[in-house]
């Protein structure tokens, strides 16, 4: 089925709808319970609470209706993954709190995120709602990026030159590499006429990238790795859909689109990931896959 640009406003309309209803209930809740969930390589991509079951449940509610009428099929991180993906056209692709660790926590990183993605792996929509600055981000593919609705370009965020924005999982930090990736950043703040370095380690994937946008210059990148892990499809296919729209860099390590349909796995670790705010700090970091 061929969605229609205004096919692709309508849809973005549900899914601003649905982050906004959802992150609503996120910024009025507590995690009571919190488990652990098979999946993924981190404490961070393994805890999950009962609010996000709630989240997604408020999310469905609301795009349920859009299944049967554009013929969709459903990607999301708290159920299992039906393969319908690979077969529909499109499909919705949902992350009903991304960043559970920093909201158990009670400190800001944590979002709703709601991509549309094409069966190819190209975003078609991006959603995402910050419940802790109730600041909503959206792109629709060909139509531009949006800030709290208004057009949104990167200029506009540019408000931290003198310094370099790293932004990581904190779970980079314990990686052995970890003083070589930073020393070699260093060297590229100052080749880029920038004073210091300055790094972000507190959010989830999801805010992690809207960070970069919001802290320019600046990227947030996973190397790729063997192993299971690396986020998934739901922690990127929003923010990258916002980046494309924006003119920023979100590409694997090696400077290729995001595989966000692979048919084998949800997960990104086989190429890695790199969110910049511009073509020539993407480069400089591609060149940190030989030093490192």
């Amino acid at each position: 089925m061929n969605l229609t640009d205004h096919d692709l406003i309508h849809l973005t309309e549900y899914a601003i709808t649905a982050a906004q209803k959802a992150g609503k209930h996120i910024s009025q809740t507590r995690p009571l319970n919190v488990e652990r969930k098979l999946g993924g390589d981190t404490l961070a991509s393994q805890v999950v609470t009962e609010v996000d079951q709630q989240s997604q449940d408020i999310v469905l509610e609301v795009l349920e209706p859009t299944l049967s009428k554009f013929d969709l099929a459903l990607l999301t991180e708290e159920s299992p993954d039906d393969g319908r993906r690979l077969e529909k056209d499109f499909f919705w692709c949902i992350d009903p709190i991304d960043g559970t660790l920093p909201f158990i926590e009670g400190v800001p990183g944590y979002a709703v995120s709601i991509a549309l993605i094409s069966r190819a792996g190209v975003p078609q929509i991006g959603v995402v709602y910050d419940p802790v600055e109730h600041m909503l981000y959206h792109a629709v593919k060909g139509q531009g990026a949006f800030r709290n609705t208004n057009p949104w370009t990167l200029e506009q965020s540019r408000d931290h030159q003198s310094q370099l924005h790293f932004i990581i999982d904190r779970s980079v930090v314990e990686e052995p590499r970890y003083p070589q990736v930073i020393a070699q950043l260093e060297e590229i703040a100052a080749e880029m006429g920038l004073q210091s370095l300055e790094t972000i380690t507190h959010g989830g994937g999801v805010m992690n990238a809207c960070w970069v946008l919001e802290h320019a210059p600046a990227c947030y990148f996973k190397f790729p790795k063997p192993q299971e892990g690396g986020g998934s499809f739901w922690d990127f296919a929003a923010t990258a859909c916002i980046f494309n729209e924006i003119g920023a860099v979100a590409t694997d390590m090696n400077g290729n689109p995001l595989d966000l349909n692979r048919p084998d796995s949800t997960f990104m670790n086989h190429r890695g990931i790199l969110f910049a705010t511009t073509k020539t700090l993407a480069r400089r970091i591609m060149n940190l896959l030989v030093t490192c």
